[in-house]
């Protein structure tokens, strides 16, 4: 079951990709907008929890963002070390577009599927990752294990939030 699910966002991922080139957006930035589309404003540290992603990869997403003007980023005054993330008017104005090139790939990828099999398949999702997650949180984590990520930056299940998954399942049964 695993490799089909890698299969099937491998392909949506690729399929969403062709549709950001023509915004010159990034992957990875779409992956953080969508975050900050919801909670401007947040730290830099929260938006890689959020985006499971890691956090030396949110941090160049960021300022290739910065530079394009999608984002800026402000230290707190009094604590140096946390950064919070703004959307900029222009990363805003990125909502519309992607937005529907996102839900193009998902009417392409759902196309001739009867909508009892999708549902079922969303019910069979959730509590996929209902599972996993809670294998997750009641496993100790190995001493002395390092966190990877994968190349895309996104970090791997053993390295991702418990809460980032279940924030992710309670917000799909809405």
């Amino acid at each position: 079951m695993a490799h089909l699910v890698k299969d099937a966002f491998r392909c949506t991922s690729r399929a969403l990709q062709r549709r950001l080139e023509p915004q010159s957006v990034a992957y990875s930035h779409w992956t953080l907008l969508r975050v900050l589309w919801q909670t401007d404003g947040i730290t830099q540290r929260q938006l890689s929890e959020q985006a499971g992603v890691t956090e030396p990869s949110t941090f160049a997403a960021l300022q290739r963002m910065e530079k394009l003007g999608y984002v800026s980023r402000q230290k707190l005054r009094g604590n140096g070390k946390e950064v919070r993330v703004f959307l900029a008017p222009k990363g805003a104005g990125l909502r519309t577009t992607i937005v529907a090139a996102a839900e193009d790939v998902n009417r392409v990828a759902l196309a001739g599927i009867p909508e009892a099999d999708i549902e079922a398949t969303r019910r069979t999702l959730l509590a996929m990752i209902g599972n996993l997650t809670a294998e997750l949180a009641s496993t100790p984590a190995v001493p002395g294990a390092v966190r990877r990520s994968t190349s895309a930056g996104h970090a791997r299940p053993g390295g991702v939030s418990s809460d980032r998954l279940k924030g992710q399942v309670r917000q799909q049964r809405r």
